[in-house]
């Protein structure tokens, strides 16, 4: 029995390596508590090993379907390996005969070694036609980051750590001197005459343009993992290439992580981000969060016409309690809230949960964050000038 049980736990291990290695977040005590229970509820069926290891090693519903993948493969279905050995090859000759989700790929890439993937013997030299078919690029830009392989998502680290807010300026109430401005500056004008004779100078100035503070809200909780973790990257790359970008990650509670995104390394900074943050993959309270943001924070960041990203589903553990007095609050306080949601990726994607329907109504813009060409988007969006929007101080 004991050895049957070590046995056991040594495939639960691997398993949860296997998960690990496929995107979902699996840590040491989760793994101590599956063995646990499978020794507790004992294997008298498949489904009594299923809901053992489903129930302590995955905590949100969105990783619930690459579980059953990695469990059929794993535990159950053999050939099914040799059917997802087949998506790595450079190209399929038959079709599947079950044609999985992209989530497969993922799974493929964590249960085996690349150096073990089959070579393909050489390919003749075929010539195609480059206008019937999309780079990889394209296709890398347009692909959701949660159907994306390791690689890509690594590919797609690199692509949004160059984007750029080159054009954000917004016209501040303060001048400079200028050859040709529409104001008179008469101080420095009787400052000239001192110096000039008959012919005194006119001096002018100009009203100067500067970039607005820009105020992040992530959502870090399960159902917003992948998106969060990859918009770090792009929240890096703007940290370090402007001033005035404030940074705040929330599930259960606020972190405010802007100095430690403001490592020149982009691994020191989101491992200094990972130190801080103590309620990662968990649930949301949305409300709470914001309250703590209006009190603590808003006066400090949002003055000079800020803009505000918030990121997040909108999926409230506390069911909008409270919601609604402090996303209005909050859009008071900034010159422009935009409102990214990775949900917006589905073409029937309705406002029917209570937290969404509760903001909406608050918020200047509702755009989609879910791949590369989202992300592009909004950096043109806000780039672009904003004449509707009120002069900074």
């Amino acid at each position: 029995m004991s050895n049957e049980s070590g046995h056991i736990a040594e495939n639960i291990v691997h398993f949860a390596r296997v998960l690990r290695r496929a995107g979902v977040p699996i840590g040491p005590r989760q793994v101590l508590d599956a063995i646990e229970a499978v020794k507790r509820a004992g294997i008298r069926s498949e489904s009594d090993l299923y809901w053992a290891l489903h129930t302590t090693l995955i905590c949100t519903h969105d990783r619930a379907e690459i579980f059953d993948q990695a469990f059929q493969v794993f535990w159950r279905d053999p050939r099914m390996l040799e059917r997802m050995m087949a998506l790595m090859l450079p190209e399929l000759t038959t079709p599947l005969e079950e044609p999985d989700e992209q989530t497969s790929r993922r799974l493929a890439e964590a249960l085996m070694n690349p150096d073990s993937v089959p070579q393909s013997p050489p390919e003749p030299n075929i010539e195609i036609d480059a206008r019937e078919t999309m780079s990889a690029a394209e296709i890398l830009r347009t692909k959701d980051f949660e159907q994306m392989s390791a690689s890509e998502i690594a590919e797609a680290r690199r692509a949004l750590s160059k984007l750029r807010l080159k054009y954000d300026q917004v016209l501040t109430r303060r001048t400079r001197p200028a050859a040709h401005g529409p104001q008179v500056d008469m101080r420095a004008t009787l400052r000239a005459s001192l110096r000039a004779g008959d012919i005194i100078p006119l001096r002018r100035r100009e009203r100067r343009h500067r970039p607005p503070p820009l105020v992040v809200l992530c959502d870090i909780s399960g159902s917003m993992s992948v998106y969060a973790r990859t918009f770090l990257h792009f929240l890096h790359a703007l940290t370090n290439d402007r001033d005035r970008v404030h940074t705040f990650l929330f599930g259960t509670r606020l972190t405010h992580v802007t100095r430690q995104l403001d490592h020149k390394d982009v691994d020191d900074a989101l491992s200094a981000v990972s130190n801080s943050v103590e309620d990662w993959d968990g649930g949301t309270r949305i409300g709470e969060t914001l309250r703590r943001f209006n009190v603590d924070w808003a006066r400090r960041v949002l003055g000079q016409g800020a803009t505000v990203l918030l990121v997040t589903d909108g999926l409230d553990r506390d069911g909008a309690s409270g919601l609604e007095a402090e996303i209005s609050r909050l859009h008071r306080a900034s010159r422009r809230l935009i409102w990214l949601n990775p949900l917006l990726r589905y073409d029937g994607f309705e406002p029917k949960a209570l937290g969404i329907k509760t903001m909406l109504p608050h918020v200047d813009e509702f755009r989609a964050v879910h791949n590369v060409a989202s992300l592009h988007e909004l950096v043109a969006t806000l780039s672009a000038p904003e004449k509707k929007w009120p002069t900074a101080a």
